[in-house]
């Protein structure tokens, strides 16, 4: 008699941040107030500081937090194998936070930031330096693209969309290609694949 394996569920830092936006997301609906509570906006971020960590848990319909969440899903869980989960870490809320900071220099000190894009922006940097060829689907593109086209591409085109904070994109980004840059240099890699391209 065979039986077959089933892989355990194992609680990563990826499914718990996955998690708590998926809370934050169900709150701001019963609560939509909260949004407002938990936004960035620079004009009051020195009343509200914590806003710089909270907005970026909060996304502004479920297509938004759809998008964000699969986005972080595929470049989270390929890149926690390559530089490791507490790495990983550092680089989602470096580039969430420092996008934010740049959002305050840059925008209207009135608008409002929320959404973990520059957060995912510094994960697809990151993993944009240190695989570059690797080739990845774009809806609606049917031919495979290279990484670092797609992640690049990917920040310039969402940044003509109206209400886009491209400025925290941006700054996610740069901090994202920074931090693979280090990696790749120091060859800090927890799992090195032998891909070919």
């Amino acid at each position: 008699m065979a039986y077959r394996r089933y892989r355990s569920f194992k609680l990563t830092p990826i499914w718990v941040l996955i998690a708590l936006n998926l809370l934050f997301y169900l709150a701001t609906v019963i609560v939509p107030g909260l949004i407002l509570l938990l936004g960035f906006q620079p004009a009051s971020f020195l009343h509200r500081p914590w806003t710089i960590v909270t907005s970026l848990f909060i996304h502004s319909g479920l297509w938004h937090i759809i998008a964000n969440m699969l986005a972080f899903y595929f470049f989270g869980r390929y890149l926690s194998r390559l530089i490791g989960e507490s790495k990983l870490l550092i680089v989602y809320f470096c580039g969430g936070i420092l996008g934010n900071v740049l959002f305050m220099l840059i925008a209207s000190p009135y608008t409002v930031a929320i959404g973990a894009s520059g957060a995912i922006f510094a994960l697809g940097g990151a993993l944009a330096m240190i695989r570059p060829k690797l080739r990845v689907f774009v809806f609606p593109i049917p031919v495979p693209l290279p990484l670092w086209l797609a992640v690049i591409g990917g920040c310039l085109i969402i940044s003509f969309f109206p209400g886009i904070a491209w400025q925290a994109h941006l700054g996610g980004l740069v901090v994202g290609l920074i931090a693979g840059y280090f990696f790749r240099k120091r060859g800090r890699l927890a799992f090195s694949p032998d891909y070919r391209h």
